[in-house]
């Protein structure tokens, strides 16, 4: 198990590459020249490769991966001046470093909200693996009770039309997913699932960064995860109706595990846009995006305060992403995005203190140009933008919100919910779903024995058995529990409207048309009066005053409104 941080550092590594890449021809290094730093690069065409390659050898790097997919090269080369020297070719858009660029936003409990493979490679697809289709209604599980999230999306009477397909399949692009946790097992693919990332131990300042690795070679299996963030967001969206423990907002669809997240919560660039190209490519339907950019917690195309390699890496990793993100849509992905933790209109971006967060103390003011800054993935192509609720449909004190981004609102957890009352500051007022046992015992919540211990009662860490079977759940809060309960719902549209898919016998639905339906079937909610809502008296300081623009019909707060799993499954088809 790794620590966690809030603030991230980076290391080299190796990038890990999807279906659709390989290794590509390489230049010797010359004598002397040190080929010790890897980058990723972007090809302005990637019909043009040979030619960028060519511009990557006059530079001095050497291609040792090649996304072909969306034109992204990793390539070695020495530590100083590449970046700037390859850039300056008309094949190349941009270059940037190898380092971690995204963490997971929420890994929230007490109300502490953070911010917001080696494996032999296996075509298998959706295609030779989709399973026949399975009965398409559900129960409800034993702690069902305490999920109010699943009651507010309105999951708990949807199932009784559409509880999910089998061949509706969802990507989980996050820090891993517990396949053998009892809620999670059923409805997981191991077939399909992929990590994409390399444990790495220490940062390269020596600190501790993902910890000493449990596996060898650093590589964890494709049903592991030692954050606990993936598992959480996996549980919310599909864990099983058996009967056990909880169940999800869809819980008959399938898992899939594509994990581009490090154990610390960081997330590397290559491995992000890997496992998105890998998920299109084998016929994912919907993929939940519960992170956003480092080491620039907005990606600025001017960046006023950047050094010259600063800049070409932020325009780097906006071009990459943007292609990565048009291709999934292409391909028929639905892709659905946590809108972030920093209590902010991303129309009216604040002042960013925090970046760049690599190496650690390294972080300045930088003025925010709303025109050419983003903060992605919630703000790039074709992602739906979700932000979070608390039980009393409030909008969360941490949630990021505004008329530009904010496209739904879901269940996020709001600790600080109902001020006034006994349930003020209750972990029951944040989102419950599953836990990893690996997990909960490193983090001190239960014992070697499997019980469950005092911190592990304050935090209000579950447990359910049944016989051999034994499950833990835990409570989290943050918009990257908001954004499974909308892709939960995604999920649910795809099953109940999709079509036979003649490419890999699953369902698919233009992921358009799954926007329209949530769009046009969400829960319509309106600003509240008065508009600004203040969270003094609930501890914050007044950066947290937010105010809701907009009608009943789409405003800052809700969007188009909150997601609706009843709505969605009965009257959808009127929207396609």
């Amino acid at each position: 198990m790794r620590t966690r941080r809030t603030v991230m550092a980076v290391a080299a590594t190796v990038s890990l590459i999807a279906a659709g890449t390989s290794a590509a021809g390489a230049a010797p290094a010359t004598a002397g020249q040190q080929q010790d730093t890897e980058y990723t690069v972007l090809l302005q065409d990637p019909g043009n490769r040979d030619f960028a390659i060519d511009a990557v050898h006059a530079a001095g790097g050497e291609v040792v991966r090649d996304n072909r997919a969306i034109g992204l090269l990793t390539v070695k080369a020495p530590a100083n001046g590449f970046v700037e020297e390859v850039s300056r070719s008309k094949e190349i858009v941009g270059a940037a470093r190898a380092k971690p660029i995204g963490h997971a936003p929420a890994q929230n409990k007490a109300d502490k909200v953070k911010r917001d493979n080696v494996e032999k490679e296996n075509t298998t697809t959706a295609a030779n693996k989709a399973p026949a289709a399975a009965k398409s209604t559900a129960g409800m599980d034993p702690l069902d009770g305490d999920l109010w999230g699943l009651n507010l999306v309105r999951s708990n009477i949807a199932r009784a039309k559409q509880a999910g397909d089998k061949r509706v399949y969802v990507g989980i692009l996050d820090t891993g997913v517990d396949g053998s946790h009892p809620d999670i097992a059923p409805n997981f693919n191991n077939e399909l699932s992929r990590n994409f990332t390399v444990d790495i131990p220490n940062d390269a300042d020596g600190g501790e960064f993902d910890g000493p690795c449990e596996f060898r070679g650093c590589v964890d299996p494709a049903n592991w995860d030692d954050g606990g963030h993936g598992t959480h967001v996996a549980g919310t969206i599909g864990a099983a109706a058996n009967g056990f423990g909880i169940s999800g907002v869809a819980p008959g669809v399938s898992l899939v595990n594509i994990r581009g997240g490090q154990d610390s919560g960081s997330f590397f660039l290559q491995p992000v846009v890997d496992a998105l190209t890998y998920g299109a490519d084998v016929g994912l339907d919907v993929i939940n995006m519960s992170f956003y950019v480092d080491p620039w917690y907005m990606n600025c195309a001017n960046d006023p305060t950047a050094t010259a390699e600063e800049q070409l890496e932020q325009r780097t990793i906006i071009s990459t992403v943007q292609r990565a993100l048009d291709y999934a849509h292409r391909k028929g992905v639905t892709l659905i995005g946590a809108g972030g933790n920093n209590h902010e209109d991303l129309g009216k971006p604040r002042t960013d203190t925090a970046s760049p967060n690599y190496p650690p103390g390294h972080n300045r003011p930088r003025p925010v140009d709303n025109a050419t800054c983003l903060n992605l993935p919630t703000e790039g192509h074709h992602v739906i933008s979700i932000s979070a609720l608390g039980p009393s449909t409030a909008k969360a004190d941490y949630s990021n919100y505004g008329l530009e981004q904010t496209a739904l609102s879901a269940p996020g957890g709001y600790f600080r919910d109902y001020f006034g009352t006994p349930w003020y500051r209750t972990n029951e007022n944040m989102i419950l779903s599953t836990y990893p046992r690996n997990v909960a015992l490193a983090e001190g919540n239960i014992d070697a024995a499997g019980n469950i211990t005092e911190k592990g009662l304050a935090a209000g860490v579950k447990k359910a058995v049944d016989g051999d079977k034994v499950g833990y759940y835990q409570y989290l809060q943050g918009t990257s529990m908001a954004a499974p309960h909308a892709a939960g719902v995604a999920a649910l549209v795809v099953s109940q409207y999709g079509k036979k898919d003649k490419k890999n016998g699953g369902l698919t639905l233009d992921p358009d048309k799954v926007e329209k339906v949530l769009y046009k079937t969400a829960i319509q909610r309106a600003c509240p009066n008065p508009r600004t809502v203040s969270y003094v008296n609930v501890g914050r300081t007044a950066e947290f005053d937010a105010t809701c623009e907009g009608d009943a019909k789409f405003n800052g707060f809700y969007g188009h409104g909150i997601v609706d799993a009843y709505g969605a499954v009965t009257r959808g088809g009127q929207f396609i």
